[in-house]
């Protein structure tokens, strides 16, 4: 904004001078004309017809000037660009979620609102834009972020938008749709999406450069709802699985396949909305960040004492611990290692490569003071779902390693923004049974042929508050 005292204009003489002049040969002119006219017979009545005259063009001249200079741009007679500015005046006049007037109309700060993340596809022609833009505005919805993909055809404009909470999502794509927007998405935002793109990729790389284990979750950050897989390029039998995928990666409509730095395949895939060439090149480039900085995990560490007095350690565990955990299976029962793959024992060294990979997800490890793994504990990433699994070596069963191992996977899903884990196990399995009902979490259950499959909804608010006040040591109780 500009001042009043910045925004005075110099005063010169010569524009006195100049005013001075016009009022004398006006008044010069007015007289001839009076003269000239006021020798006529009707001169008098001339001269009082055009005073009349004059003083009523002036009136309605005023009143014309005060009618239109406070009328609002128009969407239709006026300029498209009008509509537009009229639209987005909040995103540039005001701060994301203020609490003020904002965009045509405005939306009362006393209003409850929702925040939307649309994303529309229109043609790539002038006005197009504007055309939206009026639309949002005649619902008195603020245009808070605006984001364009060019296409081949047409341009896919993304937008965050803070609605009146009673405007639907219906009525909004059906104005949408009146105004020219074709394959219309919609869904509800939250405080994280006013993040900027440049911030947000800036972040996303930070999270990748620190933890190999974060690559698919800053893809699903970045790609919004969909489904990431990677594909191994060799089975867990050693056989080749025939999935690969050139350097320069494959995008096709609404699956993208990326060259897995590892070996293998990242599959993403969205079916709701096809991935536009800009999310692509942003993808990928977060693939070859990882492929540059290699095989990476955090190595924090946390020393916790048993109840017997037995100090033990946790940290997370990559390939590098693939031997200590092979020796790790070699002292288990086969009971215990049938109760954690379900299925032949014999193959159970065989999923370690694959279970140990931070592409897959985390692993946590727990350590003795002589340096042995005795426990493990997996969160492995399942396309759209989380799952947990954990493996107590026999002779440290029953001391509260499970259920220290399992709440530290549940704080590290909230982190990673989950909305739910479950763990895949037999019915007759009480310790893990046991470990999950500790979770003090809402729990679905799901048995067939012996299989039991225990679901946690997460409640991140609350895990988020009570993480700091879990306690330093493990608790009795659990086995698994």
């Amino acid at each position: 904004m500009t001042s009043a005292k910045s925004a005075r204009r110099p005063h010169h003489w010569r524009r006195d001078l100049i005013e001075l002049a016009a009022l004398f040969t006006a008044v010069a002119v007015a007289d001839a004309i009076a003269n000239l006219i006021g020798h006529q017979p009707d001169g008098p009545y001339l001269l009082v017809a055009s005073a009349v005259a004059l003083v009523a063009t002036a009136a309605f001249h005023t009143w014309w000037a005060r009618r239109h200079s406070h009328a609002p741009p128009s969407g239709e007679g006026g300029s498209a660009q009008s509509g537009a500015d009229a639209a987005v005046r909040g995103t540039r006049d005001g701060a994301p979620g203020g609490a003020g007037d904002s965009g045509a109309g405005g939306i009362a700060g006393a209003e409850e609102t929702t925040l939307w993340r649309m994303r529309t596809t229109v043609r790539d022609a002038p006005g197009s834009l504007a055309a939206l833009c009026v639309a949002l505005a005649g619902l008195r919805v603020d245009i808070l972020t605006l984001g364009t993909h060019p296409l081949a055809r047409g341009t896919v404009d993304e937008f965050l938008l803070r609605a009146p909470a009673s405007l639907q999502a219906r009525e909004l794509s059906r104005e949408i749709a009146a105004a020219g927007g074709v394959s219309t998405w919609i869904e509800r935002a939250d405080a994280h999406d006013l993040v900027d793109i440049p911030t947000r990729m800036l972040s996303l790389a930070t999270r990748t450069a620190l933890d190999a284990a974060e690559l698919p979750l800053a893809l699903r950050q970045l790609l919004g709802r969909c489904t990431i897989h990677s594909l191994p390029a060799v089975s867990v039998t050693g056989r080749p699985t025939g999935e690969s995928a050139p350097v320069e990666g494959v995008l096709e409509e609404t699956v993208m396949r990326l060259r897995d730095p590892s070996g293998g395949v990242i599959s993403v895939e969205r079916p709701y909305l096809p991935f536009t060439p800009t999310e692509f090149a942003r993808a990928r480039a977060l693939v070859e960040l990882d492929a540059r900085l290699g095989p990476r995990v955090p190595r924090s560490e946390d020393v916790l004492t048993l109840p017997e007095g037995n100090e033990i350690t946790v940290r997370r565990a990559d390939h590098d611990d693939l031997a200590a955990a092979r020796a790790m299976h070699d002292r288990c029962s086969q009971h215990t290692l049938g109760l954690r793959y379900h299925g032949p024992v014999a193959d159970a060294d065989r999923y370690l490569d694959h279970l140990l990979s931070p592409r897959f997800g985390r692993t946590l490890a727990v350590q003795t003071a002589s340096g042995k793994l005795v426990a493990l504990g997996h969160l492995l990433w399942d396309g759209d779902e989380t799952e947990v699994a954990l493996l107590v070596e026999d002779d440290w069963q029953r001391r509260g390693i499970g259920s220290e191992l399992l709440g530290r996977l549940v704080a590290l899903a909230v982190e990673a923004g989950c909305d739910s884990v479950y763990a895949v196990t037999q019915s007759h399995n009480t310790g893990m049974v046991a470990a999950m009902r500790a979770l003090e979490l809402p729990l679905d259950y799901q048995i067939e042929e012996g299989t039991l499959v225990i679901t946690a909804r997460l409640t991140t608010d609350r895990l988020r508050t009570e993480g700091s006040a879990r306690p330093s040591a493990p608790t009795e109780g659990a086995r698994r």
